[in-house]
């Protein structure tokens, strides 16, 4: 299959350490000529249009007296940033569970190109690069860097999906046991306000020193002095405020927030991050271009 033929590929020429691409990273100066949208994720016609698109729009600007623009490549385990090579600035960030298909031209030492689906707009765009007759090594250290990230995401958080998602679910069942603990409290409430109706004496009928207590000789409740629940009945608040959960502790929340507020779901980016390593990355050598004319840019 495309995904073992990556494998196959990659394992016979890994070029760094793990611990450099997992504690530090890896530069490469190179020359950008671009992103484009395409159709797919993969695929060796894919790539190329997308080449010869990026290509002609730059022998346009070239024309016009534009330069291409420098960028220096970091590459490690948590990904692939394109950075001004002078002020660092960091132009975009290509987690490596969004790149899919990487390649460089066989002909062209100088050209590699790889897919990566975007965070914010969910298409696939083609990044395409000239670099000093080491497109193959990059190539080869995104792939590794994939490899690497793959088998850190097995051994922690790929791990706790699942976990994650029964976390979720007693979650859901807190929530609905806060619910009914509210319920309840309710009906508390007007219980008592029905037996504090049920003790005021009527006007008249009890003589002054009755004030201080009741015909049981006990003290009445009064509605100045607040319920104080005994230690066996204890009664929350379903407010996000008391930063306790129904049993009085404080709730292990994955998601930080209350029930009705939910910032962007964890347990989806691992299920994201999980079916974008599933896919895999395929690495592959091809010819960009035939055209002698084309083969500079």
């Amino acid at each position: 299959t495309e995904k073992r033929q990556s494998r196959k590929k990659a394992n016979k020429s890994w070029m760094h350490t793990p611990e450099a691409l997992a504690k530090h990273y890896i530069p490469y100066n190179a020359k950008f000529l671009g992103n484009t949208e395409v159709e797919a994720p993969k695929g060796t016609e894919v790539v190329k249009d997308a080449v010869r698109k990026l290509k002609f729009q730059r022998h346009i600007k070239k024309s016009e007296g534009q330069k291409i623009p420098k960028v220096e490549l970091q590459i490690s385990i948590y990904g692939v940033k394109i950075l001004d090579p002078k002020t660092k600035d960091v132009q975009h960030n290509c987690q490596l569970h969004r790149i899919s298909f990487c390649a460089d031209d066989k002909t062209d030492k100088r050209i590699f190109t790889f897919i990566c689906k975007d965070s914010e707009s969910n298409k696939h765009l083609c990044y395409v690069f000239d670099s000093e007759k080491c497109a193959e090594e990059i190539t080869l250290t995104i792939g590794q860097a994939f490899d690497l990230a793959y088998k850190k995401f097995l051994e922690s958080g790929g791990k706790d999906v699942e976990t994650r998602k029964q976390i979720g679910g007693l979650q859901k069942r807190i929530q609905e046991l806060e619910t009914e603990n509210a319920e309840l409290k309710k009906q508390l409430q007007e219980l008592e306000e029905q037996l504090m109706i049920a003790h005021v004496p009527p006007v008249g009928s009890v003589s002054m020193k009755l004030q201080s207590t009741d015909v049981f000789d006990m003290v009445p409740f009064s509605p100045v002095t607040p319920l104080v629940p005994s230690k066996g009945l204890q009664i929350y608040s379903c407010s996000v405020s008391a930063g306790k959960d129904l049993f009085g502790a404080e709730p292990f929340d994955p998601f930080t927030c209350g029930a009705a507020d939910f910032p962007p779901d964890i347990q989806s980016k691992l299920d994201e991050m999980q079916e974008g390593f599933k896919m895999g990355l395929t690495l592959e050598g091809t010819v960009f271009s035939l055209d002698p004319l084309d083969s500079r840019c």
